[in-house]
């Protein structure tokens, strides 16, 4: 149990701040949950939220033990993701009616169901050989 890199109280962390972070988004995104934004202006917001995010998990990958940086990152591609579609699935796919088509109906948010996993374990994987190589 000593070796493990995520704790009970890492997860719990981990929950409570992207779960904060999508009560902050979707109270921005009111009324419409960014549907009376242009598609172009979305588009920009998502290239605008991706290289702060990609940096934030760059660091905490970058200072995982040795050998832990895969790990560390597809915990938190898991904590930036599942989380979140369930939240929104609750929000748009149930109260507003949406079901699952509000996966093509706010496309802003699915990117963000995909891109980490994209996104964050090639970089884990590849800080860990870094790593492995340097020793």
């Amino acid at each position: 149990m000593k070796d493990r890199i995520i704790t009970l109280k890492n997860h719990v962390q981990l929950l409570s701040v992207v779960s904060a972070a999508w009560l902050l988004f979707w109270l921005a995104g009111l009324p419409d949950y960014y549907q009376q934004y242009s598609a172009r202006s979305m588009f920009i917001f998502d290239l605008l939220v991706l290289p702060p995010l990609w940096f934030l998990i760059y660091r905490r990958v970058r200072s995982a033990r040795p050998g832990r940086g895969l790990e560390v990152s597809l915990w938190w591609a898991f904590y930036v993701t599942v989380p979140l579609f369930f939240y929104d699935l609750i929000y748009c796919g149930y109260y507003l009616g949406h079901q699952a088509y509000f996966l093509n109906k706010y496309w802003y948010l699915t990117i963000y169901y995909i891109l980490p996993w994209i996104l964050f374990s090639p970089m884990g994987w590849i800080m860990d050989r870094k790593t492995a190589q340097a020793l």
